[in-house]
């Protein structure tokens, strides 16, 4: 919007210097005080203070950029704006400068150095424009675009005398703020209001302030001061005031964040406190519903593989879930495929109905957040793959798996049959391949086929008073799902609950804020809350030591609250969603 403005305000000034625009014979330059000059983009009329006139060329837009007519910004300004007729060439001189622009040449030239014609200067329908961006910055005007109306005001205080030297005959800038309230409480947030200017009109693209806070959370008297320079480097005297905050409890230190950090951004608080206070919530009551009806296969041991093989394999039929999480261990590039078996006498036909996928990388940690964020997204697929009998088909197959990368995967599948899923890898993938690989040793990490791969949290968002709070992935109050290794013929868990998806739900949810803290050491994944994707964190990694990430704020009035979760491959656990009461302050 800043810069939006600056260019709309250039424009203006363009209008008014540059325009092969005649003014009415009684209208006269206003070159002896301050000039109020309004212009409508892509409209004749405009102000010269009180008085209306019809331009010759409006202002206009190209390229989303505002040019102006030079010469009715010259008149109104009072500095001249001259066309040779045989040069072809305009020269405008406002205080300090002599701009020549050649509209046949196309060339433009600032006290002699020639600048591209295109980023200053434009030909519509014959008339040479200016841009107002470039112009206002000659002029010292300054302008104000309103998107409603598409109307531009520029107001232009013209130098004692006329003559404008740059760092000579030139004003300091006055700074000078106040605040919206003269006493505040502890914790309340302190609304600044910006006074300063510049009686040049140069702008002020440099502010110092000192002490200056957002809130004081001790009763006292808080001096602040403003320090202000212009575009010449001209800087203001310190402008101080004094904050006066009373003795009355609004927000506390900790509190405050909560309340008013943005979005995405870190809550920081002492090791010492987050340990003794905040890893000791209570929790909010749920009702869990274990989910069944879609099979889960995870195929996550070896993790870590060494030499080629099947990592898992198993039949399910149905609706099913495919999740993958492994690095190449060997020395050598690998394939890795999914193979599907059809070992009945009837085709079968996979439909894939929502993937989350990633391309082998080196970046083995954290390529478990990008295939969660593509699988929370939720978008539908219709994919279809059939097999005809007593045949296998290559389901999915990531070529270039080097030494070191890793592959993190999700496929939701419906068959209208029972398909063999074979999860491979192998230096060469060829119609042999099944029949000459070996099953890999199991290593410790999760692998197996489980029937729970949805889990739905119902909590109560209405009444609860005290900060609160959710743990994902102890394996306790969360417990690990149970499951079945097919190919070790043994009962597993699911320890972390990898390629499940949490569902959590309240009606009716009161004003809060969800927070999470990464309490099991380093963590990189995306939760969805309402239908929106939230990053944690935005880059990088984080741990309990980097303090509670703020994810969201209810405003009290929503119809419920939904949170969709899956535990991101590469972080660790558990982890802590913390639903934070807000109160209303007035």
């Amino acid at each position: 919007m800043v810069q939006w403005k600056k260019e709309v305000s250039l424009l203006t000034a363009l209008m008014v210097l540059l325009a092969a625009v005649i003014l009415p014979a009684q209208a006269k330059a206003v070159s002896t005080s301050s000039s109020l000059i309004v212009l409508y983009l892509d409209n004749k009329q405009a102000f010269v203070n009180s008085e209306q006139m019809e331009l010759e060329s409006p202002a206009t837009i190209i390229k989303d950029k505002t040019f102006v007519p030079a010469k009715f910004l010259g008149d109104s300004f009072g500095f001249p704006v001259v066309w040779d007729d045989a040069a072809r060439t305009i020269t405008m001189q406002p205080p300090g400068y002599k701009i020549v622009l050649s509209s046949d040449l196309k060339k433009a030239y600032i006290n002699g150095e020639e600048v591209p014609f295109d980023t200053v200067a434009a030909i519509k329908n014959g008339k040479l424009l200016v841009k107002l961006t470039w112009v206002a910055d000659y002029m010292g005007a300054k302008y104000t675009y309103y998107g409603d109306s598409r109307k531009v005001e520029i107001v232009h205080v013209p130098n004692p005398g006329g003559i404008y030297d740059p760092g000579k005959n030139n004003s300091n800038p006055v700074a000078k703020f106040t605040t919206h309230k003269e006493k505040y409480r502890l914790g309340e947030t302190i609304k600044y209001i910006d006074l300063s200017y510049d009686p040049d009109a140069e702008g002020l693209p440099k502010f110092e302030w000192t002490g200056k806070k957002d809130a004081f959370f001790k009763a006292g008297t808080y001096p602040v001061s403003l320090k202000v320079s212009d575009r010449n480097g001209n800087v203001s005297k310190v402008f101080t005031k004094n904050i006066v905050v009373e003795d009355v409890p609004y927000l506390s230190e900790a509190e405050y964040p909560v309340y008013h950090q943005s979005i995405g951004s870190f809550y920081k608080l002492d090791w010492s406190t987050l340990t003794s206070y905040f890893y000791n919530l209570p929790q909010l009551t749920k009702d869990v519903t274990n989910v069944t009806g879609r099979k889960l296969l995870v195929s996550d041991s070896p993790e870590t593989f060494t030499e080629p093989g099947i990592l898992y394999q198993d039949t399910v039929g149905g609706k099913s879930r495919l999740y993958v999480d492994h690095i190449n261990g060997t020395d050598k590039k690998m394939t890795f495929a999914i193979l599907a078996t059809n070992t009945t006498d009837k085709p079968i036909t996979v439909k894939t109905t929502n993937k989350g996928e990633v391309w082998p990388s080196v970046y083995a940690n954290l390529i478990g957040s990008e295939a969660s964020v593509d699988f929370l997204l939720g978008n539908t697929y219709n994919e279809k793959m059939t097999i005809p009998p007593k045949d296998t088909l290559v389901y999915r197959q990531l070529p270039d798996f080097y030494p070191g990368y890793g592959v993190n995967l999700f496929y939701d599948l419906e068959t209208d049959g029972d398909v063999q899923f074979s999860f491979v890898a192998t230096e060469e993938l060829s119609a042999e391949t099944l029949s000459q690989s070996k099953h890999l040793a199991f290593n410790g990490h999760v692998r197996g086929t489980f029937d729970v791969s949805e889990i739905k949290w119902d909590i109560d968002g209405t009444s609860f008073t005290k900060p609160s709070r959710l743990i994902i992935g102890d394996g306790k109050t969360d417990p690990f799902v149970d499951g079945y290794d097919v190919m070790r013929k043994e009962n597993v868990k699911n320890g972390g609950n990898y390629g499940v998806v949490y569902k959590i739900h309240a009606d009716k949810p009161r004003k809060m804020a969800i927070m999470l803290l990464a309490r099991g050491g380093v963590f990189k994944g995306p939760i969805k809350i309402n239908g929106e994707i939230q990053s944690i964190p935005y880059s990088g990694v984080i741990t309990a030591f980097d303090g509670m990430q703020i994810l969201h704020r209810t405003t009290g009035n929503e119809k419920s609250l939904d949170i969709e979760f899956t535990p991101p491959a590469g972080s660790a656990f558990p982890v802590d969603l913390i639903f934070y009461p807000l109160e209303d302050l007035d």
